[in-house]
């Protein structure tokens, strides 16, 4: 358990770092605007190119794998969208929010470092396609039933166009897709720009982590909200358990990617659940506030299970 505690606590370590820097110096949020410039349009990306362009393009084409993926991630999104919209009377722009909160784990800012260090550079792949299809679909979800809501008054067509032209011009997506090309085609970028992507790769998880302490310490969590007790178990435990039988039940995939997927499913709520959230002005207090409570719980659900993966402790196909 020392172990598992040594690869885990220094992660949510700069997490508590970029909270207490932010409660000492008392910035308001728009200087925090140049480091996640960094982190989402130049760090990350560089990432995810290194990380994908140097895998063999036969791997890259694990549709079942992703398709599984996305199939328990969306079990457990419809589950809390029917309970919040049914349950506790929520609006379907709040019940969407709430679906989100419970499905959309932080695979961007906690996801690159924390399983590349547990699992090494085989990871890499499983990652970054759970990554990339996964914020594709959430792209696309939250504005269409936003829009049956009525909080987004675009006409269809627009909405489409929107959506696409969103996806299309992400700057993760765009690093995936050139990742794709450059393992298609064998792609060696120049030594110079290699050595950039070098250099930015290994910043990107830490800068991400610190920054998203600052974004927690911005947005102290001012009441809990009443759908809680069944977002946070959903997300923390429901969800790495449905993506465990689901891909058990699916496919043959090789160990890593198993562990690698259930790691990702068990992360706490992501802070663009509550972006989302302040884009249609629904549900933000409470989403804000879920962001923060399921990032600490994780600290305990997250270690637990990184020790029953390390341990052996449960097969990686319930049904070899």
């Amino acid at each position: 358990m020392a172990e598992i505690s040594s690869l885990v606590l220094p992660f949510f370590g700069l997490i508590l770092l970029g909270y207490l820097a932010a409660r000492w110096w008392k910035l308001d949020e728009s200087g925090l605007g140049w480091l996640n410039i960094f982190i989402i349009y130049i760090a990350l990306p560089a990432l995810f190119f290194k990380i994908i362009a140097k895998t063999p393009l036969e791997q890259l084409a694990r549709f079942d794998f992703i398709l599984t993926s996305l199939a328990a991630t969306y079990t457990v999104f419809i589950l809390l969208f029917f309970l919040g919209r049914y349950a506790t009377r929520s609006t379907i722009g709040e019940a969407t929010v709430q679906g989100l909160a419970g499905a959309y784990g932080n695979i961007g800012y906690l996801g690159p470092g924390i399983a590349l260090a547990a699992f090494g550079e085989a990871a890499a792949l499983p990652l970054a396609l759970i990554f990339a299809f996964e914020n594709m679909v959430h792209f696309s979800v939250a504005p269409a039933l936003m829009a049956f809501d009525g909080r987004d008054s675009r006409r269809p067509l627009v909405l489409a166009r929107d959506v696409a032209t969103r996806i299309a011009t992400h700057p993760f997506i765009i690093a995936t897709a050139a990742g794709f090309v450059a393992a298609g085609t064998g792609f060696t970028p120049p030594l110079v720009a290699q050595t950039l992507i070098d250099n930015l790769a290994p910043a990107a998880a830490p800068c991400a982590l610190f920054a998203m302490g600052v974004t927690l310490a911005l947005r102290p969590l001012k009441r809990v909200p009443a759908e809680i007790p069944y977002i946070v178990p959903a997300k923390l435990i429901v969800l790495p358990a449905v993506m465990y039988l689901y891909l058990s039940l699916t496919g043959d995939y090789p160990d890593v990617w198993v562990a690698t997927a259930l790691l990702l499913a068990a992360l706490p709520t992501a802070t663009n659940v509550f972006v989302i959230a302040q884009q249609y002005s629904t549900w933000q207090e409470r989403a804000s506030a879920t962001v923060m409570i399921t990032t600490v719980i994780s600290v305990v659900t997250v270690s637990g299970l990184l020790y029953l993966i390390k341990s052996g402790a449960f097969p990686t196909d319930l049904f070899p």
